[in-house]
């Protein structure tokens, strides 16, 4: 950790932490999203060690996701392009953690990075977004869905064949804004987010998961580290949700066992029961025509041995070349 650094005595933390000095610095997207997120990071920190908002310093990371957005994310490189030259300046030490949403996270991580740090996961459902639209059911044949990701296209054209989907790439507020210029008649974002922005009231509410199961880890916040920092490591074991830990342990080994990206429509949601975990997954065609499900139960501590007997049994399941574009 660059930062220096006084003890927190009245937490019983032994390391040294931030001072207003030597603040720890946050690397973060600069959206609108990706900014709250970087905010409750450090909210959580300052209430976790009692420390004020001075003894960090939020760094805004420009990451080619976010710089090209006229074409499909399929065309440019997936998953990877949210957070590169993120985790490059936490490699070389430019800024000391790094805030992710989990749902843009590869499931391998850089030699000398750990993702070991998950905060309490928000609403992992979509919201059905439209000016005009109470919901799926209510659009009229031929009406058109902005999405930018493949789960969502393919999820609604297999079940509305009927609808018209456009490319949809954006923030938030950029995608708002296209809603309102006609672009589309409707598009989905993650409720997680809206929460996150106070912004619920503009979605015409949450999509059941029965209906639209959501992307792998949705609303869930990552915290990246240096595999050698102990300082932020101990820190950061302060603010870790055992729960969402879990559920994404589930999650993310079922991801990674179908060897999930951005090029690929993978749906998946693991929920706590008592001692054991739930694991409903889905893979679907691009174009929609074909979707697979499959869920399983385990006992917690097996959480990502779940993942991949549920993610072995869709592929089992699977015909030759069922993620190929038709």
């Amino acid at each position: 950790m660059s930062g220096a650094i006084y003890t927190v005595i009245q937490t019983g933390m032994t390391q040294n932490t931030p001072s207003p000095a030597q603040p720890l610095r946050i690397g973060t997207r600069g959206s609108p999203l990706a900014l709250a997120q970087a905010h409750e990071t450090r909210a959580r920190l300052m209430a976790a060690f009692g420390l004020p908002e001075s003894a960090f310093a939020i760094h805004v990371i420009k990451v080619t996701g976010d710089a090209i957005q006229d074409r499909p994310l399929k065309e440019i490189g997936g998953k990877g392009l949210f957070t590169r030259e993120i985790e490059l300046a936490l490699l070389e030490r430019e800024i000391d953690i790094a805030v992710h949403s989990m749902k843009d996270m590869p499931v391998l991580q850089p030699e000398g990075l750990v993702l070991d740090t998950y905060l309490p996961r928000e609403d992992p459902r979509d919201a059905f977004v439209s000016p005009h639209v109470d919901g799926i059911a209510a659009l009229a044949p031929g009406q058109v869905v902005g999405t930018s990701s493949l789960r969502r296209r393919a999820q609604v054209l297999h079940r509305r064949p009927d609808l018209k989907v456009v490319e949809f790439r954006g923030n938030v507020q950029t995608r708002l804004k296209k809603l309102a210029d006609g672009v589309a008649d409707c598009t989905f974002l993650a409720m997680a987010g809206l929460h996150r922005l106070d912004m619920a009231h503009v979605a015409r509410g949450p999509v059941d998961d029965v209906e639209m199961l959501p992307a792998v880890a949705q609303g869930a916040i990552g915290i990246e580290r240096r595999e050698d920092d102990t300082a932020v490591a101990e820190m950061l074991a302060a603010l870790h949700d055992m729960a969402t830990g879990h559920r994404l342990a589930a999650e993310r080994a079922f991801l990674a066992e179908l060897d999930g990206s951005c090029e690929t429509p993978i749906a998946g949601l693991a929920m706590l029961e008592g001692d054991e975990i739930w694991l409903r997954g889905e893979i679907l065609r691009p174009d929609g025509s074909e979707a697979l499900s499959d869920a399983g139960r385990a006992k917690i501590a097996d959480a990502a041995d779940l993942g991949r007997s549920v993610a072995a049994r869709l592929l089992g399941r699977a015909s030759p070349g069922f993620f190929d574009w038709r």
